[in-house]
């Protein structure tokens, strides 16, 4: 067997790129679709669909055209396809979040399946590498075994690599973007590297400097809704973090927080107005439903599950006093721009950046709260390990003797499939289980809060609380609680809702449900 080590680095770049690109797609369509498992089964499917038709092609021209120039010149074009597919994505995505508000879910299909097709040629193409390599390594059938298992241990090796590099470093620094350009640019450079003294040394040149005035020339992506409109409000904020692509928009003195491009707002902020107009604000109705004169004060202590940037604590804060919180966010760049931008400041609260339900399974065995709520998804979905029967468990055993469980839960004005099957699992481990459900226009998706007492409570707790709050608190949040009292009743899931637990969750699946529902309504 010859030995050829630019031939090796072809193949371990090769892997490398295919599997950053596959998750750096990941990233660049989860703004439009969400991070939930269909999408990644289809981009998954689709990498490996490429990669075997790359194998079958490439093991065909190998054969027909057994030389490193034309090789070179296949893994071009796939480096030059890398680069391109972030912006030939953007209007596809535009589309995909035009559906997503509208839950159209042709449009949501269409969309998907166009993104997924950028990412097919270049998969395809970069599957052609180690066949093609293959072939060029053999002179000896002897060493068959030898060569072809070396050759696919490197190819594996660089996708290693290629799986850690972009999660771990290039998107963090560089943003997803730029990590297109730098997995594409790596493998030019490589191919470059490698034909400097043949003739066809001046085609990856050309891709690379394409490429690299490519990622020079063009801007940073911007929001796929675009950067201001009349309606969307003007950007104050935009970057990418480790976890989340964050917008902050203003209308007047009015902001949001929206996530991923997501239907729905993460935190609003009304410094001229005392609640919110929101579901954050049924919150506050939480404490009320246990016995009479519950009313949070002195000695109160809350945990936040899906911080954000602060809505809901300063609400609490500002109705209640300076209770103890404890706000929970997997995101620190959320926490950072909820001190900036949406006066998340108050003395009482403390951000602790972390995944909600590993963050409370540490707490010390004799940490109680008095109230843990659950505001920690991206509409209409809800992280499936904040919804089981375990999670309730550990929530139950951090309450306190009279604690209180509240968590926010998507649903439609006629579909309340994921309202039951939360409340079904909660009343597997508490007493007393109810659903506030938050009106709003029957044509969009919709809130309910569920609300679960560790003590065995009545409805009627909450209409003598409210009844006897006190003088001070303000006019406007008595009114509030007065008519919302109309909202709330005893959580009465079906015999066919189904109990989640961590082995088996249906989340997405009941709200695909919801969705096609939705969509399919006379």
């Amino acid at each position: 067997m010859r030995r050829n080590p630019s031939l090796y680095w072809l193949v371990f770049t090769s892997g490398a790129v295919t599997l950053g690109m596959e998750l750096s797609a990941s990233r660049l369509i989860e703004p439009a679709f969400g991070n939930n498992q269909i999408v990644w089964a289809a981009l998954i499917g689709l990498i490996l669909l490429c990669l075997a038709v790359g194998a079958w092609l490439g093991g065909r021209l190998a054969d027909r055209y057994p030389r490193r120039r034309e090789l070179d010149l296949v893994l071009t074009l796939a480096a030059v396809g890398v680069a391109l597919a972030p912006a030939l994505s953007r209007p596809v995505l535009r589309l995909a979040v035009t559906g997503m508000a509208a839950l159209d879910v042709g449009l949501l299909a269409a969309a998907l399946l166009a993104v997924l097709l950028l990412f097919s040629i270049p998969g395809i193409l970069l599957g052609t590498a180690s066949p093609w390599a293959l072939r060029l390594s053999m002179h000896s059938i002897d060493e068959s075994g030898h060569t072809a298992g070396r050759l696919y241990a490197i190819s594996t090796a660089g996708s290693l690599l290629g799986t850690f590099l972009p999660v771990l470093w290039l998107i963090p620094a560089f943003g997803t973007r730029w990590t297109f350009y730098l997995l594409a640019l790596s493998l030019l450079a490589v191919i470059s590297l490698g034909s400097l003294r043949a003739r066809h040394r001046w085609v990856p040149l050309a891709g690379f400097v394409l490429v690299l005035l490519l990622a020079l020339t063009t801007g940073p992506g911007s929001s796929l809704t675009g950067d201001w409109d009349a309606d969307a409000g003007a950007i104050l904020y935009e970057d990418e973090s480790l976890y989340n692509y964050i917008v902050v928009r203003q209308w007047g003195s009015e902001r949001h927080l929206r996530l991923n491009e997501g239907i729905g707002l993460h935190s609003v902020y009304h410094p001229d107005m005392l609640l919110s107009q929101g579901i954050w604000d049924y919150f506050l109705l939480a404490p009320l439903f246990n016995p009479a004169s519950s009313t949070p004060g002195d000695g109160y202590h809350m945990a936040l599950i899906g911080l954000a940037a602060g809505t809901v604590s300063e609400l609490f804060t500002d109705i209640y006093g300076p209770i103890d919180i404890t706000g929970v966010e997997l995101d620190p760049a959320i926490i950072e721009v909820g001190r900036r931008y949406f006066a998340m400041n108050q003395p009482n609260l403390t951000a602790v950046a972390a995944d909600g339900r590993a963050w409370l399974a540490g707490q010390p065995p004799e940490t109680r709260f008095d109230l843990i709520a659950v505001d920690a998804y991206r509409p209409p979905y809800i992280p499936f390990h904040l919804t089981t029967v375990e999670f309730f468990d550990l929530a139950r055993q951090r309450l306190s003797e009279d604690g209180i469980l509240a968590v926010n839960v998507g649903r439609t004005s006629t579909n309340f499939a994921l309202v039951d099957a939360l409340a079904a699992t909660a009343s597997q481990v508490f007493p007393s289980v109810y659903v506030v459900d938050e009106p709003g226009p029957p044509d969009a998706i919709g809130n309910s809060l569920l609300v679960a007492t560790v003590q065995p409570t009545q409805l009627a707790n909450l209409s003598a609380n409210i009844a006897q709050l006190p003088a001070h608190l303000p006019a406007e949040f008595v009114q509030f609680a007065t008519d919302a009292q109309a909202y709330a009743r005893p959580a009465a899931p079906g015999p066919d809702a189904p109990v989640f637990t961590d082995d088996r969750a249906p989340v997405e699946r009941i709200v695909h449900s919801i969705v096609l529902d939705y969509v399919l309504r006379p």
